[in-house]
Formats: C-alpha cells, structure tokens, sequence
C-alpha cells in the first residue's frame, strides 16, 4: 500500500477551512442570534425559545451517530466523506433561510414553525459538518499537521464568526429599513449563497487519504464497543458535553447583557467582533504550544486562564466598559489555542481506537463527539432561556434587579466555572506526544504491509 503523504499543502489547508467559514455561518446565527432572533423579533416567549432550542439539540443529537455510522459505510468515487459536503450544501442554505423567515402565525403557530424549521436546520447542519469534521481527520495521520489543519480551520472558522458576530445585526438592519424581520431573513440570503460557494471550494481542494484496514468488516456493534472502551474519547466527549454549555449560554446571553445591562445594544456586535479578533490572534500559537508542551498540557492551561477572566467580568460596572473588554479578550486568546486542540485529540483518540483494536470509525468517532457538544449547546441555550425567564425577565422592557443578576451571571461566572472544570477531566487524558508518535510508526507499517 502507498504510504501516505502526511503534509498538506497550502491549498488544501485553505480550501478545507473554508468549509467551517460556511459552517460558522449558520452555526454562529444560531448560537449568537436566535434566541434573541426568536424573543425580541418574532415574539416567541423565552421560555419557549429555550425548549425549542432544547428539544432540538435531542433531535440533532440523536441524527448525528447515524450519520456517523452512515458516513463511515459509504464507499463512492470521492470518498466517505467528501460527498455530504457537496450534496448537503443546498439543502443547508434553505433551511438556514426558512429558520430565520417569520410568517404571521398565532403564538401557536410561531412555535410550531420555529421548532419544525430549527429542527430540519440542525438536520442539514450535522448531514455536512459532521462529515467535514471526519474528513480534516483522514487527509493526514500526523496530529502536528492536523493541528496546523485546523488552526486553519477554525481561523477560517472564527473569520465567518467575525462577520455573523459583528455585522449580521448592521446587515439586518440595512436590508430591513426598520422591519427587522425582513432584515434577518435577507441577510441569511446573503449567508447562504456565501456558505454554497465555500462547501464547493472544500469539495474540489480536499483528498481523503487515511483509509479503514481492507479486511476491515462492517460491525457497528464492535465499533460502539471500541468507541467506548476508548478512556481518551471518553474524556473529549466529557469535556465537549461541559464546554459547549458554556459556549451556548455566554453566547445566547450577550446581547441582553449589552442590551439590558449596559445600556448598549448596538456595541454587542463591536464587543463580540474584539473578541473574535483576539481568538483569530492567538489561534496560530495552538501548534508550536502543542509540540512544545503536548496538546492536553495546553488544553488544561487553556482552560483555567481563560475560565478565570471570564468570571471576572461579572465585576465591573455599567460605566466600566474598558475592564470588561479587557477580561474578554485575555480570555479569548487564553482560551483560542484549545480550539484545534480539541478537534486534534479527537482525531487522534479515532487513531488510537485503531492502534489498540485493528479497526477504524473516524466517521462514528467524531459523530459521537459531536453528539455530545450539541448535547451541550443544547443544554447551555436551554438553560439561558430558563434563567432569563425565572428572573423575571420581560422583552423589550426595564429590567428588574433579579433579571440583570441572571444576565450577568450567564456571560461571567456560571461559564467560567463550567470552562475552568475542564482542566479537571483533561488530567486524566493520556495520549501524550511519546503515545502518538508511536501510534503513527505502528499504523503505517500496518499500511505498508496489510
């Protein structure tokens, strides 16, 4: 068997990470707007916003193992996992149009509407992310190289952040001339067509090379098995699952804090942009501090520093606008080299399942991982509308004391601790550098000689 080239060249790294930028896109309207979207827009009760985003995350978590499982058996001319990206694209752009499309319903109707079109979105979504995550995992099998894969990616990644983060609400705002429906759902046109074109650069740059032992039978039951003897996997998925309801309840709660707290609604998209710049800064340092101190040593140092800064912005002031920023930005670079870290191990724990029983799922493995950070997301955007709603929280209104304590403590310290508790069960992490470069000696002498 050819032996596989383990560097990638520049563009592929960029053609690949063009496929998060797309992805981002739909991902970060979500996680930024939608509640917001779906409260302050369409008039959706918090309450209800929060079970729909819940209810959904069930459903997207129980679609992704089988698309995992699927994409794992499927066998075409461009690969396992490179057709999702293709065909799911169209698909995707719909439903991200149709999620935030506000058709004069009754309460009734709203709800049902809102949680039949986010349901179908999150569908489409993990039918094309899913796979594009599996494939950063089989175009090389050196994790250093996979750590500078997805540097670029979520560079990439958090560029399509920076603009749903910092101009979707000014994009709203101009397509809308003052309906603000309209301006929502014309700048999802706009998105849309951009993330076609995007999955379509990815699909023609990339190349799948890692493949599964030929001998290798079909056996989901013994790929389940594996996947959770693995203790590493485990460990990520545990990790991901408590991350990820920090990142959903930080992120659906930032506009009311802006809005209700500091008086200024318009800055939340200058604030969140800050914030996205500072990640893009720090992102390149995730694989010369991954070679110099491994990649779990990196996570854990990650996760403490920037779990504390963003507790901290729970103390300053309404006036106090300056600390604020500063806390987070020192958390988010603190926090970016972890980002390809995480998507590193995961790729390296599939690797590692491999090494230890002769048989490979990267499609299930990274499925399964996905699983659990939805489940956190949907956790996290769930418990932000039910914190909103037992503190009293009233749209479009004053705030009462109780209400702005429960923003507060949603973008401060509740995801802070959560993050912070991380470092914990990264300590029990045990891929380290001696493990994966003898993980890859050992699987390529496999390949060279099946």
């Amino acid at each position: 068997m050819e032996k596989i080239s383990s560097k990638l060249s520049f563009k592929e790294k960029v053609g690949y990470s063009l496929g998060d930028t797309a992805s981002h896109f739909v991902w970060d309207m979500v996680g930024f707007w939608l509640l917001f979207f779906y409260t302050d827009v369409y008039g959706i009760s918090a309450a209800a916003a929060g079970t729909i985003m819940l209810v959904a995350r069930f459903w997207d978590m129980a679609i992704d193992p089988i698309i995992g499982v699927v994409s794992d058996r499927t066998k075409t001319r461009w690969g396992k996992f490179r057709p999702y990206i293709l065909f799911g694209a169209i698909p995707y752009a719909v439903l991200a149009i149709l999620t935030f499309t506000t058709p004069n319903f009754g309460e009734v109707g709203k709800i049902i509407y809102a949680g039949a079109t986010y349901v179908l979105l999150m569908t489409a979504y993990a039918t094309i992310n899913l796979p594009y995550s599996a494939l950063g995992a089989v175009m090389t099998d050196d994790t250093y190289e996979r750590a500078g894969l997805n540097t670029y990616r979520f560079i990439a990644g958090f560029i399509g952040q920076f603009v749903v983060t910092g101009l979707a609400l000014t994009l709203a705002q101009y397509f809308g001339h003052g309906d603000k429906a309209q301006g929502f759902q014309y700048t999802l046109f706009l998105f849309a067509g951009l993330s076609l074109v995007f999955f379509f650069i990815t699909f023609q740059t990339t190349k799948e090379r890692v493949q599964p032992p030929k001998a290798q039978k079909n056996s989901l039951k013994e790929d389940l098995k594996n996947l959770f003897q693995n203790k590493a996997w485990v460990i990520l998925a545990i990790v991901g699952i408590v991350s990820f309801v920090m990142f959903a309840m930080q992120n659906a709660a930032i506009a009311y804090y802006f809005k209700y707290y500091l008086g200024q609604e318009d800055n939340v998209q200058l604030f969140n942009v800050i914030g996205t710049v500072a990640l893009i800064v720090a992102l390149p340092l995730s694989k010369p501090l991954a070679k110099r101190f491994g990649n779990r040593n990196v996570f854990i140092g990650s996760s403490l520093i920037s779990g504390l800064f963003f507790m901290l912005i729970y103390l300053p002031g309404v006036k106090d606008i300056t600390t604020i920023y500063v806390f987070n930005v020192i958390a988010k670079m603190a926090y970016a080299p972890a980002v390809p870290l995480l998507w590193t191990m995961i790729a390296d724990s599939a690797d590692y399942g491999e090494w230890k029983s002769g048989r490979r799922a990267t499609g299930l493995y990274f499925s399964a991982a996905v699983f659990a950070q939805k489940a956190g997301w949907g956790i996290g955007a769930a418990i932000a509308g039910w914190i909103l709603a037992f503190s009293s929280f009233v749209p479009n209104a004053v705030q009462t004391e109780g209400a702005i304590t429960g923003i507060k403590l949603l973008v401060s310290v509740i995801p802070g601790i959560l993050y912070m508790s991380c470092a914990i069960f990264m300590i029990f992490y045990k891929i380290d550098k001696k493990t994966t470069d003898q993980m890859k000696i050992d699987l390529d002498a496999r390949r060279e000689n099946p």
